[in-house]
């Protein structure tokens, strides 16, 4: 089964299979843990995985946004969302853009970081962004002690020609390892033809003393803010890292 196809040969779906408008909630308790920190003022954040840009298109009005993801396809998505903000091609757990910012933002992108080497390396680069004091916001969608799967939801949308319904499966197939799987199956009619296909994306699932420790090893002194933005066992809650180690 191909894997990741979304963010590629179907990018084109995205704004199908996501709504920006479903992200107002949760976009406030990002503003607010950074509001919380930061303080007043217009600060400049880097969001790195920002995908189609749907979170951090409610927090442009208020800072200064660069973004990094490594599709080019969703960085497209959004640069259109969002023109105000300087888009760049890159890997979190690589890229280095040669500047500090006052915040750093990874929201459900911090999901496909699958092994505890993926993770650190995704932390160190929002340290190595981060100026003295600066914050890391971040917050993946489970931990070991919050998934009990199989989930299931589903949902249909259309614009114009084309209509989608894709129906979306997470389970645990291993639970000696660290990742899971979520399985997506697209049930598409485009330009009058029907078809099905099927998309698979691994995601890591860590304890949340992993979290812990390893946001500690990148330098970082953390606090957990209350998230309720799900009706399912999701994260309840926001990771906020200050800055202690710049490198």
């Amino acid at each position: 089964m191909k894997t990741n196809r979304m963010y590629g040969e179907y990018a084109h779906l995205w704004p199908l299979i996501s709504d920006p408008e479903e992200y107002t909630e949760e976009a406030g308790y990002w503003r607010d843990a950074l509001r919380e920190f930061l303080g007043p003022g217009r600060h400049h954040v880097l969001e790195l995985g920002v995908g189609g840009g749907h979170n951090l298109s409610h927090l442009t009005a208020e800072f200064e946004a660069t973004a990094v993801d490594m599709s080019a396809e969703m960085l497209a998505h959004s640069e259109k969302l969002n023109g105000s903000v300087e888009h760049h091609l890159g890997d979190m757990r690589t890229v280095r853009l040669g500047r500090r910012f006052d915040a750093v933002l990874i929201h459900d992108a911090i999901g496909y970081m699958t092994t505890e080497t993926d993770l650190l390396a995704a932390f160190v680069t929002a340290r190595e962004h981060l100026k003295p004091g600066g914050v890391l916001v971040t917050a993946p969608d489970y931990y070991v002690e919050t998934f009990d799967g199989p989930y299931v939801s589903n949902n249909t949308r259309k614009a114009g020609s084309v209509e989608l319904t894709y129906v979306e499966y997470d389970t645990d197939p291993d639970p000696h390892d660290s990742t899971i799987d979520t399985v997506f199956v697209y049930f598409l009619t485009e330009d009058g033809k029907f078809r099905v296909e099927l998309d698979r994306h691994v995601t890591g699932l860590f304890t949340i003393d992993t979290w812990q420790r390893l946001l500690g090893e990148a330098g970082f002194v953390t606090q957990r803010r209350p998230y309720p933005v799900t009706e399912d066992p999701r994260s309840d809650f926001l990771w906020v890292g200050v800055c202690q180690n710049v490198g």
